[in-house]
């Protein structure tokens, strides 16, 4: 038995990128960090932050690169998936990221022109 999910609050790390796929659908992908804060038992503050790339499919991609861009805090709720391909000096490269499932908008969800997005048009949840 296995299960796949992740659960990550962050910050975009750039504005999200819309692509087409072959197959006539689209992908939104975004980076996000996720800082962790402790104390070292010497007492001085410590920071780390995680990279995690994010593609997020159709609807609630592009729901993401209207409300959100780099800085922006977001909600996610995914799967991980693996990658691995040959660069372009036949290097083999590899990598996780996260597929995202669904979305939440955390702290203000007010755009800069001060209207609220309308969930009711759509079926992402918020």
């Amino acid at each position: 038995m296995s299960f796949n999910k992740v659960i990550l609050m962050g910050n975009l790390t750039r504005d999200p990128e819309p692509r087409e796929l072959p197959s006539g659908g689209s992908v939104t992908t975004f980076g996000l960090a996720v800082n962790e804060t402790w104390t070292d038992k010497s007492g001085e503050k410590r920071e780390d932050v995680c990279f995690v790339d994010v593609d997020a499919f159709g609807r609630q991609g592009e729901v993401i690169i209207e409300w959100f861009g780099k800085g922006k805090p977001i909600l996610i709720e995914g799967k991980l998936r693996f990658r691995s391909w040959e660069d372009g000096d036949g290097n083999k490269r590899s990598k996780h990221s996260l597929v995202l499932d669904r979305f939440s908008f955390v702290g203000s969800r007010e755009s800069s022109n001060g209207q609220l997005p309308d969930s009711t048009d759509n079926d992402v949840p918020f």
